[in-house]
């Protein structure tokens, strides 16, 4: 799917937050993927409208947050997490364990030796240290405390395909857990990942950023929504629903209505139910969102027609998950 930017003018969302939030949502949906270049200052500036300083602005943002590569001579690249991940938590622990890792280079010719490829080899070690690790390890869902909900969105789905015992921690807690744990996994949004990057390198915990569903059905759709459309938007995350309505007006800009709301907002949703002729919301939020529906049912001549989206999670990165923690082959 073709990335495309549009930004609203009138819109009470700053300019460079527009962009920004398009972009950062392009990455952790790997509608850009690790490795791909970013488009020009010159580029997006002929795309969007914005002078080359703000793009250049967010461009910053983007890689104070760790999440694109800034290359001289070269462009903006988005940056690979998890290989850059572990190369930097690989020289520290080279230098503090020596005769370990010459036992494991031993161990390694000997696998060769076996017939074993290095590939293979890889795969056994990683295996066995997977193994020890779910049986030792607690697994954390870390998320920052203004948008802890985002956190509970992801840990319903972990827990739901996993089917293993996770435990959700505000970032900011995130360090004193650690400190009185042996062993931890912490999986995040590929949007935190530079926060939580800093606090679990020095502590030799493992870091697995995840990625979004890219919502490339619900944004077909919004597309196909005729001018005038009402559409309702409804999350258990706040930051959630203003990333989604950035995107939406940067699709149809002002041909739609759209309301948004987060599912705790009583108010708001009690309103929403009685002016948008659609709702899309999460699959944590759709039960609240079809009984304040049905509350309304005798104030409103036609019930708006209730859509959720199932995932938050992209399926790559469960599969992923799953594959790290040892709980797929």
């Amino acid at each position: 799917m073709t990335v495309q930017f549009k930004i609203q003018a009138d819109s009470d969302i700053p300019a460079s937050t527009q962009l920004y939030n398009q972009i950062l949502f392009a990455i952790a949906s790997r509608q850009f993927p690790p490795g791909h270049r970013l488009p020009s200052t010159r580029q997006l500036a002929m795309l969007t409208g914005l002078h080359r300083n703000t793009i250049s602005k967010v461009y910053r943002q983007l890689e104070d947050a760790g999440v694109v590569d800034a290359q001289a001579g070269s462009g903006i690249y988005v940056r690979d997490q998890t290989a850059e991940g572990a190369a930097r938590s690989r020289s520290p622990l080279l230098s503090q364990f020596p005769e370990s890792h010459k036992l494991i280079q031993h161990t390694v010719d000997e696998l060769l030796k076996q017939g074993c490829s290095l590939g293979q080899a890889r795969e056994l070690f990683l295996a066995e240290i997977d193994w020890r690790l779910r049986c030792s390890a607690q697994v954390l869902v870390a998320a920052p405390k203004h948008d802890l909900a985002a956190g509970e969105m992801i840990l319903r789905e972990l827990k739901k395909a996993l089917d293993i015992p996770m435990q959700l921690v505000p970032m900011e807690e995130l360090e004193q857990v650690l400190d009185q744990s042996q062993s931890s996994t912490v999986v995040t949004s590929r949007y935190f990942i530079a926060q939580a990057e800093a606090i679990t390198t020095p502590r030799a915990a493992r870091v697995i950023p995840i990625d979004i569903y890219n919502f490339e059905q619900e944004i077909k759709l919004i597309r196909e929504f005729p001018k005038g459309h009402s559409l309702g938007v409804v999350s258990l995350s706040a930051e959630t629903v203003g990333v989604a309505e950035v995107i939406i007006y940067s699709i149809r800009g002002e041909e739609l209505l759209v309301l948004t709301s987060a599912v705790s907002d009583r108010y708001k949703l009690d309103a929403m139910v009685r002016n948008a002729q659609t709702i899309i919301c999460d699959e944590a939020s759709y039960d609240t969102v079809k009984a304040a529906i049905v509350a309304a049912r005798e104030d409103i001549i036609r019930p708006p027609q209730l859509i959720s989206f199932e995932n938050f999670i992209d399926a790559r990165s469960i599969s992923l998950l799953k594959r790290e923690l040892g709980l797929e082959a």
